[in-house]
């Protein structure tokens, strides 16, 4: 063989390998465990979803995917992590609404940027959000706790400053007129204890944390701020039906990689959390967390983003929320 075929065979061999070594490398994803980084402690429902999904999607992916809770900044800490991470598909976030579409507009400054430094793979669900009051507060409906507002402020507790129930408070208030005051909590539980003690006369909650107090009467469901009623509280009118229009928000929970992460990899990752959401059991479980599947594909969520952080930025204007 001339010395300049032989040249040219190598060569092509050379480049066939090198086209294939990628696409092997792909198919082979993953052959190591997932480290999925929740950016809050254990034992919330935000935790309890993201070790759930992370233990289905870990049987269906054939490596395990380990729950690494990195908690602090209302959720900055970690998901800067998942910034700073190889976009190999090893590393993803488990994605939170507060800390994605209201902290970079709560915060002076966050350690990423929502739209650039993420690869959406998919939502897993989203929560219902819920109003309840103390079972004395002479108001049954909606309307008549904006009515009754209008008469004396009435305060309503929170886990937090900047979470998704406050941002839910404010455009309450903003949209009806009605007089509430925040009152902030470090955590649901002593929220949910306050309204019941009647030290405060409103809750802005999930359901999932208000559904057994309502049943027992502890509580009184005034609305749910999602688009539609909730499975577990049916009797309970969403906002717009209890004549707020306009108002729909929910809380949410997804999986984001970082941005610069192959195509491969996330389609791979997308594919199989949607047979996760897919399953009976799976999604059984997250209802009892008070979470509504959500299977779609990752441009989906990246417009779900987009369209949340747009909206969510003048109520927090609006509201002066500011975190420093």
């Amino acid at each position: 063989m001339k010395p300049t075929r032989r040249a040219g065979l190598l060569a092509a061999i050379t480049l066939a390998a090198a086209a294939w070594l990628p696409a092997q490398a792909q198919d082979a994803y993953p052959s190591k465990p997932i480290r999925l980084v929740v950016p809050f402690v254990p034992g919330g429902v935000t935790d309890a979803s993201g070790r759930l999904i992370a233990d289905f999607l870990g049987r269906r992916l054939g490596q395990q995917v380990i729950v690494d809770n990195k908690p602090g900044a209302s959720g900055n800490i970690g998901t800067s992590q998942v910034v700073q991470a190889a976009p190999d598909g090893y590393t993803l976030l488990l994605a939170f609404d507060g800390t994605l579409v209201i902290n970079p507009h709560v915060f002076a400054k966050v350690p990423f940027d929502t739209l650039k430094d993420f690869a959406p793979v998919g939502k897993i669900g989203h929560a219902t959000l819920i109003l309840v009051a103390n079972p004395e507060l002479p108001a049954k409906t909606l309307q008549e706790v904006i009515t009754l507002s209008k008469t004396r402020p009435l305060a309503y507790g929170t886990s937090g400053i900047g979470g998704t129930p406050h941002i839910a408070g404010e455009m309450l208030a903003q949209r009806s007129g009605a007089r509430l005051e925040h009152v902030p909590y470090k955590g649901g539980g002593q929220a949910m204890t306050d309204v019941m003690g009647g030290a405060i006369p409103l809750v802005y909650t999930a359901v999932a944390g208000a559904q057994g107090h309502v049943k027992s009467g502890k509580l009184k469901a005034i609305a749910v701020s999602s688009a539609k009623r909730s499975g577990s509280l049916p009797d309970v009118p969403t906002m717009v039906e209890a004549g707020v229009p306009d108002l729909v928000v929910d809380s949410w929970v997804g999986i984001l990689a970082p941005a610069a992460t192959p195509a491969a990899v996330l389609a791979r990752l997308n594919a199989e959390l949607n047979a996760v959401l897919n399953d009976p059991v799976v999604r059984e479980r997250l209802a009892t967390l008070g979470i509504d599947p959500t299977p779609g594909t990752p441009e989906q969520f990246r417009q779900a983003l987009q369209r949340d952080l747009a909206a969510y930025g003048p109520i927090v204007k609006n509201a002066g929320i500011k975190i420093e």
